[in-house]
């Protein structure tokens, strides 16, 4: 895969447009190239190279088998995310954001479990020796944990990082990575403040087009770094299978021989003020 970020891609899926001139973050003041009809105009070549700043640290995560837990509960975000989140094999939260996720993780698990638990009765038919209402409020109770905790199902322990759409939206979540040194990866639009975060990639964080476009962006690095895993797995298997063919193998005869510039942006006559939300 190339690691090269078109900066024409970017501006076609519409990352460029900021939010109101009025509604802005000062300290964003580096990722804008200029105000346009009121609406501040991201640098996308500042965007592209942050992407890419971004993609080489979560595929060396990736590589490491780590999970990097996706966050993104605004409407036009949860579907896109929770789709490349499963394609690239991550745990992703797109409902609300359970308090204590991070910080409470213990506490989390036995909800993760307690679903295990309910399927494990109906598998082995103890779920069938409970009441009509019984088994109401179980399914019941299964259906919440699912729809909550479901996508996070698989994730054991803690994940090595967050990457978040809308760092204000999502800012509780982001608190709590905060408390536990965990790393955050984030679209940082333009009302917001990119020091929250480890590894910010201004962009518009409102529209789906441009939420899609980095989400592809950023699980192909990841989903590279998983193939890398796999292959270093099948280089180890290979190096410990060696000396056991040597073992078995024929015995030799006693005659054998020895042996981008920063200053460009996209061009005024190519953006449009976006709807402010």
């Amino acid at each position: 895969m190339s690691n090269k970020v078109e900066v024409k891609e970017l501006l076609e899926a519409g990352v460029h447009f900021g939010h109101m001139t009025r509604k802005w973050d000062p300290n964003m003041a580096p990722y804008i190239y200029m105000e346009r009809n009121g609406i501040h105009i991201i640098n996308l070549y500042k965007t592209a190279a942050k992407i890419e700043e971004a993609n080489e640290a979560l595929k060396k995560i990736a590589a490491s088998g780590r999970k990097i837990l996706f966050v993104a509960t605004k409407k036009q975000a949860k579907d896109i995310v929770a789709e490349k989140a499963k394609a690239a094999n991550m745990p992703y939260i797109t409902e609300r954001w359970p308090g204590g996720m991070l910080t409470n993780f213990v506490t989390i698990r036995k909800a993760v479990k307690k679903m295990a638990t309910i399927d494990k009765m109906k598998k082995d038919g103890t779920f069938m020796t409970l009441s009509k209402k019984e088994r109401l409020q179980v399914d019941r109770l299964r259906a919440k944990l699912e729809k909550n905790l479901g996508s996070i199902s698989d994730m054991s322990r803690l994940p090595a990082a967050l990457f978040v759409v809308d760092i204000k939206a999502e800012h509780i979540a982001i608190k709590e990575a905060q408390k536990l040194n965990i790393p955050v990866f984030a679209m940082v639009d333009t009302n917001s403040d990119p020091r929250e975060v480890e590894f910010v990639i201004p962009s518009n964080d409102d529209a789906s087009k441009s939420i899609d476009k980095i989400l592809t962006l950023v699980t192909a690095a990841i989903v590279e770094g998983l193939s890398d895993r796999g292959s270093d797995k099948d280089a180890d298997a290979t190096e410990k299978a060696a000396p056991a063919a040597e073992k078995v193998a024929p015995v030799a005869t006693e005659t054998a021989a020895p042996a981008v510039t920063e200053t460009v942006a996209p061009a005024a006559d190519t953006v449009a003020p976006a709807t402010e939300e």
